[in-house]
Order: structure tokens, then sequence, then C-alpha cells
């Protein structure tokens, strides 16, 4: 196959400090090839060069076999590169079609919106992308808007498209879908730079894989001659065990009890109807279902963030009557959200203050309940949570936001699990984080359950709630669809119960 694209030494320093150093990455035309890396080993800032939002430091960037500047995203798209970010870049008040067509024209050009989505369609039948391109964004799918995305860079010509982390929000037959649409782009000769963590995936939809480690390249590789072990001993620098639970099948007394809890009961996909279920110490319970199945109300009922409409719900004091996120802290509830950048970390703020945030208030980081804070205090603690929790960063004076999204995850984990919290609600905890971080964020699950901690998974990854769960509940359409043991557990019955069947 005739290369496509070729980056040369590219090294991308920010102060004294190397993103990228002398990375070399070569595609050819018609192949998926992989970009694979812990979090922070490079993989954004290198993808952040190609499409111009970065300057590179040095290096050399061919395209065709011509050296290229690209100065810009605009310069991207004119060659031909296009990236779907893991993130999605849409406006939710505006249709599919608006949404691909939006900076296409010129500022005194009318959308031809017949004409366009005559256009769109066929790019859409063509690659096997489904989409209702009069629908609002808010009214998507998480698959839907991905959709968007893709047929937004194809739209507007790429030959070269980036999918950075494009499965972590997916459910497991969305990602099939994704892999069917790679395959028919490939097949026409377009290329892919395929960013993941899950090395399943990876060897799945691969022709290449070029391993990222600390920010420089170590190896590129055909994805049919090696295996999913050696490119994880790859990735870290050493041999990768997974680590493998025992079940718990006697737990300890209730610590939360829910009982016919309902909440916009009307609504299919984003309520809860009669809702019971216990969680003890001692135990992982995992909620398995697909995403937008009341995962997300459940989540904010049992932290406290809204009331539910109907039903009872009790901890080790009795049954509930104020419901407030400080009702919750102040019974001991540790909380890791489901968006870590808009609802579990501070960006701003340091690493420091952010592992401060819950007890501003308290003599031991405070004068005055909070009116002066102890900034020495606070940075020997950081210092403390750091080398305890492998916080991966060049000082806790660093801003949040700055950190990879293990580390941010780190940080999450090091402030709610910081004085052994009786309950924790865990929402999509490894979501996008590499094999290492999910191993850590796992293990220190694991440990908190071992100690008496009852625990609350949510997650949209079937096989991690098949892992470290000790009872299983499954959800569909806001309904509890069945309970089942995580030890031996019937996997085909739960898939089923998980359809709502």
């Amino acid at each position: 196959m005739a290369e496509l694209l070729r980056m040369e030494n590219i090294s991308k320093r920010f102060g004294l400090k190397y993103a990228n150093k002398d990375v070399n990455l070569t595609v050819s035309e018609g192949e998926v090839h992989t970009l694979l890396g812990e979090n922070g080993a490079g993989k954004s800032t290198l993808m952040n060069v190609l499409v111009g939002l970065y300057q590179p430091t040095d290096g050399k960037i061919f395209y065709r076999g011509k050296e290229v500047r690209i100065k810009s995203p605009a310069d991207a798209v004119a060659l031909g590169i296009g990236m779907v970010h893991q993130h999605f870049m849409l406006i939710e008040a505006m249709t599919g079609l608006e949404n691909i067509v939006l900076g296409t024209k010129g500022a005194s050009a009318k959308l031809d919106r017949a004409g366009d989505k005559k256009k769109i369609e066929e790019l859409a039948d063509r690659y096997g992308l489904e989409v209702d391109l009069d629908e609002k964004v808010s009214e998507m799918s998480i698959g839907m808007q991905q959709r968007v995305e893709i047929l937004k860079v194809l739209y507007r010509g790429a030959e070269l498209l980036i999918l950075d982390e494009p499965t972590a929000v997916l459910t497991d037959i969305e990602v099939e879908g994704l892999f069917d649409i790679i395959d028919s782009l490939t097949a026409e000769g377009k290329s892919v730079i395929f960013i993941s963590h899950k090395m399943r995936e990876v060897m799945r939809v691969s022709d290449k894989v070029t391993i990222l480690r600390d920010g420089e390249s170590v190896q590129t590789l055909d994805a049919k001659g090696t295996t999913g072990q050696h490119l994880a001993d790859l990735m870290i620098g050493r041999e990768f065990h997974e680590s493998h639970y025992e079940k718990v099948t006697e737990p300890g007394e209730v610590v939360m009890r829910l009982e016919n809890v309902s909440l916009h009961p009307e609504l299919k996909h984003g309520g809860l109807k009669g809702v019971s279920l216990e969680l003890h110490r001692g135990e992982i319970v995992g909620i398995a279902g697909i995403d937008g199945n009341g995962q997300s109300q459940l989540a904010q009922v049992v932290t406290g963030l809204v009331a539910p409409e109907s039903g009872k719900m009790y901890n080790a004091e009795g049954e509930i009557a104020l419901f407030s996120p400080q009702t919750f802290i102040d019974a001991g509830l540790g909380n890791i959200p489901e968006d870590r950048n808009a609802m579990g970390l501070v960006g701003g703020m340091s690493i420091a203050e952010n592992l401060v945030l819950k007890k501003t208030d308290t003599d031991r980081f405070s004068i005055g309940h909070g009116a002066w804070l102890k900034s020495d205090a606070i940075h020997e603690f950081a210092e403390e949570m750091r080398e305890k929790n492998d916080i991966r960063c060049t000082s806790v004076d660093q801003t949040a936001r700055s950190l990879s999204g293990g580390n941010q995850q780190k940080v999450i984990l090091a402030r709610e699990l910081d004085g052994e919290p009786p309950m924790l609600v865990a929402v999509y905890p490894t979501r996008g984080l590499d094999i290492g971080a999910t191993n850590f964020v796992h293990d220190t699950m694991i440990a908190q359950r071992d100690r008496g901690c009852a625990i609350l998974l949510i997650s949209a990854d079937f096989d991690e709630v098949l892992k470290i769960s000790d009872r299983i509940v499954v959800l569909f359409e806001g309904e509890v669809m069945g309970t089942y043991s995580g030890k031996d557990a019937p996997v085909k019955e739960i898939s089923l119960a998980m359809a709502g069947k």
C-alpha cells in the first residue's frame, strides 16, 4: 500500500517538558493504524500536532509524499485530514444536518437544505452511517452523535480520519457498528488512525500498531503478527499482569436500601420505575444495562443530587428525608461521577486544591471553618496523596485539567476514598482509561470492598461489570429486570435482560 502520511521525528515541548520527543509515525492508504499508549503517553498531543491545533517544536510532516506545514485545523481539512475527538464537537441545539454543514459555507452563502441533505444521505448510505439528519443533537443517542461527527469529516473530504477513543462512550452493539463503518472506509482506500486503550478492539480492527511510551514512539508492529499481551507489555514497559478477583457471596449489613423508587417514570430512557435494591458492606453491586436506561438517574438519586418522586430510601441512620449532596457527603458517601471534568474536578484549580475540596472547612486544612486555608498543610497532604495513589504530575500545584484522564481519575479516587467512606458510588470509573490505570482503579475498588465499603458500580462496559461485581442488577428502561450473582454470572441471561427480555 502506498504511503499516505509520514510524521518524522516530531517533538512537542511545553516549557521544559516534552509531551512528544522524536516520534515517528507512517500511515498507508487503506490502513487502520492504531496509536497505543498509556494515559499521558503523548497520543493526543501528536494528533493535535497533525490537525494543526499545536505546532511542533521539531520534526517534519509529509502527506502524499510532500512536506507540509499544518498551521491550523483549516489546513488539515484542506489536505484531507479530519479528526473525531473523544468529546464530541457538536452544537446540541442544532440538527445533525446543520452540524455537518456548519463552517463549510461562505459568510454570504445560504444553506441549501435539500441539496446538502441529499449529498450527506448519499455519504451515509455509502458508509453505513445511519443518522436522522433532522433530529437535534440533544435528542440523539451517543452512537448517532458519533456518526454525525464522522459524517462531518467525510463531508469535508477527509481521506485520513483520526478516531480518538471512539468506543469510550459506546455500547457493545454500537462498537460493532463502528467497526463495520471503519471496514467500509478502508475498503474504499481511506485511512484511519485509531486511538484506543481496549486491547480486544485494537486486535479486532488494526492493521498496524504504533506504541507510544513517555512521549516517544517505541515500536510499530503488524497487528496480525503480535498478541494483546505483547502490546500491553510494550505499552507499559514491563510484563503486564491483569488482576483477577474473588467474588463475595456473604456480604455484611445493609448500608443503603431503595424501596420502589421512581423518578420521571413516564420517560422511557431517562427515568426510574419502582427500583428496589440493597447495598451491603463489603460488596460491589454492578448495574448492567445499555447506556440511557436509567443509570444516570439512579446515580443522581443515590448521591443526593435529586430526590425521588416516589418510594423510600434508607441509610444506616434510617429513612432519608433530606436529599442534598452535602447530606450524603456528611453521611460518608464517596462519589466518582460519570464526567470527571464537568462533575468531578475543578479544572482551573490545582491538584492540591481539588484533593481537599470536601475538607476545606476542617481544622486540618483551615482556620475558622474555611475562612483561612492552611496552604502548607494542604500541600503536604497533596504530596502524600500523590505518592500513595501514583498520581503522575510535575507538581501538585499544576492544574487538574493539565493531567491525563487516568491521573485525573486518580485524583478523584484519592479524594473520595480518603477517610475510608462506608459507601462509594462509582459511575463509569474507567471510561477512557488505559489498561494500567484501569487495573489500578479496579484494585483500589476491590481493596475498599475488602475493608467493608459498600460499592455501587455503574458502567457501560459489560466486561467491567462481570469482572468486579459480586452482585449484578440489570436495568432496562428504568426498571430492574433481574438480579444475579457475580460468581459464575449467567452471561447470556444477563445479556437478554439488558435487552428487555
